[in-house]
């Protein structure tokens, strides 16, 4: 199994600690004034979900994850199960609500997605950074409101809610940044 030296650590750095899988989402480089240089890292596990920190000599090296990310297609929901299949074996996966996270409010029929397998297993997945999605509910505008910063929930064709600009209507297109869940723009397909 290959390993990384503490040269080699990152954020988005995938490892192994005692047989699960973690992604590194903070790392830093500590040199005290006496002594060896360390690293602090924030670590993930991929499998729970629970962060913990970590802090590693300079010397130290961290075995390498056995995980692979592969191209899925989001097929559909069938209560809390969510079924993908990948694109190039065509072989399907289902995931539950849990692995899927938040995931599940950008997630629409035909939708490729980046799955996580960990010893051949999805262990979570990942929708694109940007997605087009319909509004299926929201209260009309109040004329007058487009030209400030006024925001109102909107209901999305997933069943997802968020908070929008007052403009928005039933049955437009908006592109959401799914990293952080925010509006982007109106789009027009």
């Amino acid at each position: 199994m290959p390993s990384y030296n503490t040269s080699d650590f990152r954020k988005g750095l995938k490892v192994q600690l005692d047989g699960e899988p973690y992604i590194m989402i903070e790392c830093n480089f500590v040199k005290p004034g006496k002594g060896q240089a360390m690293y602090k890292c924030k670590l993930r596990n991929l499998i729970k979900n629970t962060v913990i920190d970590r802090t590693y000599k300079s010397d130290t090296s961290i075995e390498a994850a056995d995980v692979s990310d592969i191209n899925a297609q989001f097929l559909y929901r069938q209560a809390d199960t969510f079924v993908f299949m990948d694109n190039d074996s065509y072989e399907q996966y289902e995931l539950a609500l849990e692995q899927v996270d938040d995931a599940w409010e950008y997630l629409k029929e035909g939708m490729v997605c980046s799955m996580t397998l960990f010893n051949d297993n999805p262990i979570s997945v990942e929708p694109p950074n940007h997605v087009v999605l319909a509004v299926e509910y929201c209260e009309p505008a109040v004329r007058g409101n487009t030209a400030t910063n006024l925001t109102k929930p909107v209901k999305l064709e997933t069943g997802a809610e968020m908070m929008c600009p007052a403009f928005v209507e039933i049955g437009d297109l908006i592109k959401i940044d799914t990293r952080t869940g925010d509006y982007i723009e109106r789009s027009k397909g």
